[in-house]
């Protein structure tokens, strides 16, 4: 894999994990839904220093476990197909069941000044708490590295490729915070998201277990 196609292929995976509605999504949309647009964008600044942490500490324990063994990064391949084809199988159930998506606590966004410190103190505790982003880079950031390329500057690379992503998109849901909110609300709306972002996310995860 070159390395333009592997950052083409890490931006479409963490584009759609971006534009699925999750617990950072909820943050974001409801401290800017209350007018306090400095704390949302400190929010969003929090989360971001928390993926650039998960993908810094990642990239370093993906070094040398790749350098050590040839069958560790097999079965860290195998992790990280089955991980998508979970994560696709999971957003697609829930999309038929019906099933809500957890979000943040109301009283969290209650309580704090109009900050960007304070929202960025928030966004970065959210993140780093949240082990399914540990998990995430954990499993599915070494299938991304090319082969003979520095594992440690390639993994920041793709790092941060997922903070461009997810900046941008940030910046579009503070811009319409009030809309979105309510689209994303509607049943059917929320569905057909889940089961196309479900049907690619599964499709990415058998073509990796199915790859050499």
């Amino acid at each position: 894999m070159a390395i333009s196609s592997a950052l083409w292929s890490f931006a479409l995976v963490v584009g759609l994990l971006t534009l699925t509605p999750g617990l950072d999504t909820a943050l974001i949309l409801r401290t800017s839904a209350l007018g306090r647009r400095r704390r949302a964008w400190g929010v969003v600044l929090g989360i971001q220093t928390g993926t650039l942490v998960w993908g810094a500490f990642t990239s370093l324990g993906v070094t040398a476990l790749l350098t050590a063994s040839h069958l560790a990064y097999t079965a860290l391949r195998w992790i990280g197909a089955a991980y998508l084809i979970w994560m696709g199988a999971r957003v697609l159930r829930d999309s038929f069941r019906g099933l809500p998506t957890a979000d943040a606590d109301d009283s969290s966004l209650a309580a704090g000044a109009d900050s960007v410190s304070g929202g960025w103190r928030q966004g970065t505790l959210t993140n780093l708490l949240n082990p399914k982003m540990g998990a995430f880079y954990v499993a599915v950031l070494p299938q991304f590295i090319p082969p003979g390329a520095d594992h440690f500057t390639m993994g920041l690379l793709l790092t941060t490729v997922h903070i461009v992503i997810g900046l941008l998109w940030s910046a579009v849901l503070i811009g319409f915070a009030r809309v979105l909110q309510g689209r994303l609300r509607k049943p059917q709306a929320r569905r057909l998201l889940d089961r196309i972002t479900g049907t690619v996310i599964g499709i990415f995860g058998i073509r990796l277990a199915l790859s050499n």
